[in-house]
């Protein structure tokens, strides 16, 4: 698999670099399902925490019943419920009262075990929090939840004890150090595979700044600038072009 199957922009080529935060999440989301417990992975943007959970998950899901539920507003428990319907596909119409629809999804949650991956957790409240912590407490239920956010994903979680209490594992995404840049940048894409260390820390000082989606967005651009001059090889004078489309 490629990275260009999660990533940001379109990159053709790009590559799944086994940095050591992907390394730790492979070992962290192994031993939160096989807990069947819940984890939070969380960071600042474009530091690679999607990307990583669906690379460490794509290895799982041969044999595992992996269901993805994004949030793109702050959901109520109602919302909550229907989207685990729908990632769920449970078949007829969604209940319409709250107790029924509970039921049913903890019927539906015990009948054998799955791992829930939670994308863009930040834009979950207390409420959501809560809605999955409620049904993961029923005895009879068997699944695993790994909340992936930003920053306010693990401050509500840290804010809510009983919340806080069931996390079996926190995981903080950062930037790459410039140490880490110079070994996984000419591994993620061929691009960087043959550029000088100076002009992939000049890269990384002026535009990427240890981000994983800067350096993807970076190395689109440079791909784009190495057609159009013919060149065969990245310079300081064609990375300078690049950061002008990013400015």
């Amino acid at each position: 698999m490629t990275a260009a199957t999660y990533q940001y922009v379109d990159l053709p080529d790009a590559a799944v670099v086994t940095t050591r935060a992907l390394l730790t999440a492979r070992e962290n989301i192994t031993d939160t399902v096989a807990a069947r417990a819940m984890m939070c992975i969380h960071g600042g943007a474009g530091h690679g925490k999607t990307l990583a959970v669906n690379t460490c998950l794509h290895d799982l899901e041969a044999a595992e019943d992996v269901r993805r539920v994004t949030f793109r507003a702050r959901p109520t428990a109602r919302a909550v419920r229907y989207e685990l319907f729908t990632a769920l596909d449970l078949p007829g119409e969604p209940p319409r009262h709250p107790s029924e629809f509970d039921r049913l999804l903890k019927n539906a949650l015990a009948e054998h075990p799955r791992t829930f991956l939670v994308d863009e957790a930040q834009w979950l409240n207390g409420e959501a929090f809560e809605y999955f912590r409620y049904l993961w407490d029923e005895p009879a239920t068997r699944f695993a939840v790994i909340f992936v956010g930003g920053e306010g994903c693990h401050t509500v979680l840290r804010r809510e004890p009983m919340l806080s209490s069931r996390i079996f594992i926190w995981q903080h995404f950062t930037r790459l150090t410039p140490a880490e840049v110079l070994e996984a940048i000419p591994l993620f894409h061929p691009v960087w595979a043959d550029a000088d260390p100076d002009d992939i820390a000049f890269a990384d000082q002026h535009a990427a700044h240890g981000n994983f989606r800067a350096w993807a967005q970076l190395t689109a651009h440079t791909r784009t600038a190495l057609t159009r001059t013919g060149r065969s090889r990245v310079d300081q004078e064609l990375l300078r072009w690049a950061f002008s489309r990013l400015a």
